[in-house]
């Protein structure tokens, strides 16, 4: 799963959808605006969906091994295709930090306009990022962060910490009324920071409810092998929970198997990420899944959506300022039967 720079966050937080869609409202110290803030409403140079300056956007990414990464790759594609005005310019992808600088040195040696980059290893590529930058072509660098931001103009990705708050918030308040309640969580890698950010999240929001208690915590590995194993030995140790939190989707289809193989379903379980799979669990309502955390793909549409402002000169729609942001944080919104329907159509597979 994808790594994000901060465990508590700085940048402006909201859905990948607003950038494109404008749904920001600015805000105002009085209902009746003046005619001088209309005229410099109506200069500014907000991003639309009306063809402006023809522009060519690099876009590399690690190898889509994994559902998520297949959905950025998706996202993005799908996204430059809606602009008459945009030309995607797309690398294969690869999880090989040379072969991936390789990539990106041929977009910039290619004079591309914007490049937008997920790197495979944030740190690894760092210099290919300056490199870019240096040579007057800006960098939209997507979730796994560059180590300075001299190598990007715009970072945009998930929210880590974000994703284990909302999930301990949604959890506590299922669980307020009950006395003694037991939780347990099915993490990622431990060795990435954006587990840790995920526990963090986790644990600060249950301070909130003093009557749960995490009684246990297993480290998958994103896989449905894994999570099918993790699982097993958690409730194998747990003779009854109240609430488990899986941070991703696809270690939750193993996950799933275990506590169907357990005939356990006394409790509510929280997925993470937004599998497709996962929506139509949640909508069908006949398991203990009942809802998962968003780490939002469509934030590489959002990155497409950013590119192209950048190269055109133009700032985000419902915003005041002239310029993109620098820093764009997606919220981990969290999609439960009431709500869905709506995110039906972002899910992967």
């Amino acid at each position: 799963m994808p790594e994000s720079p901060f465990a508590s966050r700085r940048g402006l937080l909201f859905g990948a959808a607003a950038v494109s869609a404008g749904v920001f409202a600015t805000g105002c110290t009085s209902n009746e605006p003046s005619k001088k803030d209309e005229s410099a409403a109506k200069d500014q140079p907000a991003a639309d969906d009306k063809p402006g300056k023809p522009v060519t956007i690099g876009f590399a990414g690690p190898q889509a091994d994994h559902g998520w990464l297949n959905a950025i790759n998706d996202n993005a594609k799908k996204r430059a295709e809606k602009y008459s005005d945009v030309t995607l310019e797309i690398t294969e992808g690869s999880n090989d930090t040379a072969q991936q600088i390789g990539q990106i040195e041929t977009l910039i040696n290619k004079k591309v306009d914007v490049l937008v980059i997920l790197p495979a290893d944030g740190k690894a590529l760092t210099q290919v990022g300056l490199k870019a930058m240096r040579a007057g072509i800006p960098v939209v660098n997507l979730d796994r962060v560059f180590n300075t931001p001299q190598a990007y103009r715009c970072w945009i990705g998930g929210d880590n910490y974000g994703m284990g708050l909302n999930a301990g918030h949604y959890i506590g308040e299922k669980l307020k009324d009950k006395q003694g309640a037991k939780v347990v969580e099915l993490a990622g890698l431990d060795n990435l920071e954006l587990t840790k950010q995920r526990t963090q999240g986790f644990d600060d929001a249950l301070k909130n409810y003093p009557n749960i208690s995490k009684v246990a915590r297993q480290a998958a590995e994103f896989t449905v092998e894994s999570g099918q194993a993790k699982m097993a030995q958690l409730l194998q140790a747990q003779s009854q929970i109240d609430a488990l939190w899986n941070h991703d989707d696809d270690q939750g289809v193993g996950a799933l198997r275990a506590i169907e193989q357990a005939g356990r379903d006394e409790f509510l379980m929280v997925g993470g990420a937004g599998a497709l799979a996962a929506f139509e669990a949640i909508k069908a309502d006949n398991g203990v899944l009942k809802a998962t955390v968003l780490y939002p793909p469509t934030m590489a549409a959002s990155a497409i959506d950013l590119a192209r402002a950048l190269g055109q000169g133009k700032g985000v729609g419902g915003l005041a300022e002239f310029e993109i942001p620098s820093l764009v944080t997606c919220y981990s919104a969290v999609v439960d039967k009431d709500n869905v329907d709506q995110y039906m159509s972002t899910g992967f597979k």
